[in-house]
């Protein structure tokens, strides 16, 4: 039979007050289905590139556009920078959760930095491909897929800095921080997408 709860007046002097209600997970929860929905997209999506490759090199034996160059120290950087950035933005998570905010406002202003590096090394990137986007399925499906993990990093970096803002008004504490949790989460979860772009794409040219 359970106890019943005395109402606040009647609670003895020097009773320390209940502790706030948890907030619903919404956000958390939201950004998890997100992310299921993120690594589905891009497993299908290598998984018909590695078939569609496969199929090229039984038919043709080779794979790559004639004149072709998908160079390797881009992608190197790219999976760097982006691998750095999960390490600042779980330092950000980890600040929050100790409520050190100048820790948490430094780390989320680094993740950002090293998403806008990651932008600015793709674009360099593209312009050295020498890829043209009309010589067959491989040049569709490269550009198609790296796209994709473009718009998923901007993606990441907008919720960063959606987050950062409600850091900034005081929304996250040590016992709230599921909304930087959740931003983190969707930052790992892209780094992993480039990770298996990286090798099916870049390494196993």
């Amino acid at each position: 039979m359970a106890v019943p709860q005395l109402p606040a007046s009647h609670l003895p002097l020097g009773t320390p007050p209940p502790a706030p209600p948890a907030r619903p997970r919404v956000v958390a929860v939201g950004t998890a289905l997100a992310s299921v929905g993120v690594l589905l997209f891009f497993g299908g999506a290598l998984a018909i590139y590695a078939q569609v490759r496969s199929a090229t090199l039984a038919a043709r034996g080779t794979w790559l556009p004639e004149g072709a160059v998908l160079p390797l120290q881009q992608p190197n950087v790219i999976l760097l920078a982006l691998l750095m950035g999960s390490v600042t933005i779980q330092w950000a998570v980890d600040a929050i959760k100790r409520n050190d905010r100048p820790q948490a406002y430094l780390a989320l202003a680094i993740t950002e930095i090293f998403g806008f590096a990651t932008l600015n090394m793709a674009a360099y990137l593209y312009s050295v491909m020498k890829l043209d986007a009309s010589s067959g399925a491989m040049a569709v499906m490269t550009y198609a897929i790296t796209g994709a993990h473009v718009i998923a990093l901007v993606a990441a970096m907008i919720f960063v800095a959606l987050m950062a803002f409600r850091a900034l008004g005081g929304q996250f504490t040590g016992r709230q921080h599921d909304g930087m949790s959740a931003a983190a989460m969707l930052w790992h979860v892209q780094v992993v997408a480039f990770a298996f772009i990286w090798y099916t794409i870049y390494i196993t040219k």
